[in-house]
């Protein structure tokens, strides 16, 4: 696996989300009582912009349909709903993340 540059430190403060594009890639960092995640940026539901959804918390929810996910792990822990049906929805991409020195690098294969 290649680790790339995504951003640097302070660059998205604790409770902020910011997309980048990264290869054609576009990714989602977010930064949560100063630990940072990175995940694709489409929702597994229907391809939502997650950069678009609400992070409070530890919850990232989808903007299209509010599924929602937990940003430490990528699990769903909300389903996403269609007009009065809730839909199941899978976990969402969560990318390898690290930090060196004031470099956050993500993985890529």
């Amino acid at each position: 696996m290649q680790y790339v540059k995504l951003a640097t430190v302070g660059e998205v403060k604790h409770g902020e989300k910011k997309k980048i594009l990264i290869n054609d890639k576009a990714i989602l960092l977010l930064n949560v009582g100063g630990l940072y995640y990175a995940f694709d940026n489409r929702c597994p539901h229907m391809g939502g912009l997650l950069s678009g959804g609400d992070l409070e918390g530890t919850t990232l929810t989808c903007p299209r349909h509010g599924a929602k996910f937990d940003v430490r792990t990528g699990k769903s822990v909300g389903n996403a709903k269609l007009a009065f049906i809730s839909v199941k929805v899978g976990d969402a991409t969560k990318l390898p993340l690290k930090v060196e020195g004031t470099d956050i690098l993500v993985g890529l294969d």
